[in-house]
């Protein structure tokens, strides 16, 4: 069992426990195989929230990252391409 611990905009916080965001979108992936991610909500909340199960991940292109995972993104096609903006490779937990 693996965790790690991740921060993450109040926003995007708010719409992964709403489950209306199942994928968190990472620009490396971990070096361990991750099972458990704790949430750490950013300013101005400032603590752990929560924590998920990973269920998978997806690592690949980044518009093959897009295509699997948009329709549960909880994010714009806009800001993925701002996010990943000069690589090639993207990760989606």
């Amino acid at each position: 069992m693996c965790q790690i611990l991740l921060s993450i905009n109040p926003e995007y916080v708010d719409k992964i426990l709403a489950q209306t965001k199942k994928f968190e979108y990472r620009k490396t992936r971990c070096r361990a195989n991750v099972d458990t991610i704790i949430i750490y909500s950013t300013y101005p909340v400032m603590r752990v929230v929560g924590e998920v199960k990973v269920l998978g991940i997806i690592e690949d292109t980044t518009s093959v990252v897009w295509q699997k995972t948009k329709a549960n993104s909880g994010i714009t096609k806009r800001f993925f391409d701002s996010y990943y903006k000069g690589r090639d490779k993207a990760v989606a937990y």
